[in-house]
């Protein structure tokens, strides 16, 4: 039987997939939301980035998705600058709009795992996002990696990051992983 073995001490790798990889969602227009969208999207942050995110949902008249949309990306605003509790706030009002709204579940897993504590939480959002076909699975299977890893699950670590890979061969971040892994027989 194979067991699989971390070669090197965890890396704090959440740095990778904190970047501009999370899953902004997008909004037709040149409105509010649309600039909110581009700046989630970028991982471009500016305080002004912020501001287009809250006049959008104060403001502009959207549609029942463009307002999930929009909190879905100020949520990613926020992540970015470091607001991680405002960013879980709007993570759950989009999934109370829509809870078939991937992009949510897999932010929120991005952000849990920052959180201290949140390592637990972040398994199942990022399986949700999985299952509801996120258009980012091999972020979500990372981040999933790195939840399973940090909570003592080494195999299950591993099979994620083996897959993330696999879904997305030149991102450097789960190759970076999978590197710390060794494949050892019992």
């Amino acid at each position: 039987m194979n067991k699989f073995v971390s070669a090197l001490a965890f890396s704090v790798a959440a740095a990778a997939i904190a970047g501009p990889a999370l899953a902004a969602v997008f909004v037709v227009g040149s409105s509010s939301a649309r600039i909110c969208y581009e700046a989630a999207e970028s991982g471009v942050v500016t305080n002004q980035a912020a501001v287009f995110c809250d006049k959008a949902l104060t403001e502009d008249v959207l549609s029942p998705r463009d307002i999930v949309a929009t909190h879905v990306n100020r949520g990613i605003v926020r992540f970015h600058k470091g607001q991680y509790d405002a960013a879980i706030r709007d993570f759950d009002v989009a999934i109370a709009r829509d809870g078939n709204q991937a992009e949510a579940y897999l932010n929120k897993g991005v952000v849990m795992l920052r959180k201290p504590g949140g390592v637990g939480e972040a398994v199942p959002l990022f399986t949700t996002a999985i299952e509801m076909r996120t258009k980012k699975p091999a972020l979500a299977y990372l981040g999933r990696g790195m939840a399973y890893e940090l909570s003592g699950n080494v195999n299950a670590a591993y099979a994620d990051y083996k897959q993330a890979n696999l879904l997305a061969p030149k991102w450097k971040a789960p190759a970076a992983e999978l590197g710390r892994f060794q494949v050892v027989q019992n």
